[in-house]
């Protein structure tokens, strides 16, 4: 396929595995934060074709993964309503809250649809103002854009019938909660290209300075993985700790300046809570004052609805780099694809659910 074939050629991936091995001297532990980066390392083998001394652990870059337990609660809460239509992307839907999901409440009658953009909702509220319209605002950086022009866009129209239940999550802050960890084993990362398509990479210089990490930007096909490990384990071998992007062809330095602009004005950071991992201090994003009339957690009151994580899930280790999907003793067993435990399994971009498609065997840590 054209534009995608060239970041496949098995001969430019074998140069890059070789000089790998050339350059690889000591172990060394890479984080790839974005869950596509997982699935593709997983799917394509670029792990096992790495030097031994070069461990992959997979960060906490999956939105649907890391949305809390509560939140999912307050969505089932609200999509029970009678009077609310609950609309959400398709990979939110079957993600476990305490007792159920959202499809299970669609079966029971809740009118929960799937849309393909929250500009969808937005026109399903005009064309439903008997209704309320709630939009499930899940993501980091790369979806946020859209769901703040969302709001934008509602309040410009004078809608009262939409809103949206924010959960969104931002990169920077967890990079430096793994980093901080006295657990912490990451010594690079590859940062996720799309994230910094949008937000550029202009936050991660402090980062790499304080931590002495290298942080290599990277794009989501094998090439680009391959390319993005060699210049990380590079900076690791000559003792470097800088920023570095391998996806030139999608990121700039400074990002999308207007869509910044737009996060600025309709969001503003805020604690947040992350499934498996606990509260991270302003690491999302929580709709500004001006713009509270649309906060569905507000609006139907459910902000006080909390709930336990599950005692068997090892989803936070795992996205925190401490332990692999095969160390969870329910993975494959009570934690399915088909009846999943924690969001890992279910989430098109989860670790667990790529080594369960990928039959993936389990892999020790390497620490120095």
């Amino acid at each position: 396929m054209k534009y995608v074939d060239e970041y496949r050629n098995e001969a430019d991936a074998r140069k890059f595995v070789e000089r790998l091995h050339k350059i690889t001297t000591r172990p060394w532990t890479l984080m790839e934060i974005c869950g596509g980066q997982t699935h593709t390392i997983i799917k394509f083998g670029i792990d096992e074709l790495l030097p031994k001394e070069i461990t992959l652990v997979h960060g906490p870059g999956c939105p649907v993964c890391v949305t809390p337990l509560e939140l999912i609660d307050k969505a089932l809460a609200v999509a029970r309503r009678p009077e609310v239509i609950f609309t959400s992307f398709g990979d939110m839907l079957r993600v476990p809250g305490s007792q159920t999901d959202l499809l299970s409440v669609k079966a029971q009658g809740g009118d929960v649809r799937m849309v393909y953009s929250p500009l969808d909702a937005v026109k399903l509220a005009q064309k439903n103002p008997d209704r309320e319209v709630v939009f499930f605002a899940v993501g980091f950086e790369t979806t946020a854009p859209a769901n703040a022009m969302a709001v934008f866009q509602a309040r410009q129209l004078g809608l009262t019938n939409f809103s949206i239940l924010c959960s969104h999550v931002l990169v920077p802050p967890a990079m430096e909660a793994i980093l901080g960890s006295p657990h912490n084993l990451v010594q690079g990362f590859l940062a996720a290209g799309h994230v910094c398509a949008v937000m550029g990479y202009w936050e991660y210089p402090p980062l790499a300075q304080k931590y002495n990490v290298p942080i290599v930007v990277t794009g989501f096909e094998p090439l680009d993985l391959l390319h993005g490990i060699y210049m990380a384990v590079k900076q690791l071998e000559e003792d470097r700790a800088e920023v570095e992007n391998q996806y030139v062809r999608a990121v700039t330095y400074d990002g999308l300046k207007p869509a910044q602009k737009l996060l600025k004005q309709v969001f503003e950071p805020t604690d947040r809570q992350w499934r498996g991992i606990g509260l991270i201090p302003q690491s999302g994003y929580k709709l500004a004052a001006e713009f509270a009339a649309f906060d569905a957690e507000l609006k139907f009151d459910v902000t006080g609805i909390t709930a336990e994580e599950s005692k068997v899930c090892i989803a936070g280790e795992i996205m925190q780099g401490l332990k692999k999907p095969h160390h969870c003793p329910a993975f494959g067993k009570e934690c399915t694809p088909e009846k999943p435990i924690g969001a890992p399994m279910v989430s098109s971009e989860g670790a667990c659910a790529a080594y369960y498609h990928f039959g993936r065997a389990p892999i020790e840590l390497v620490t120095t």
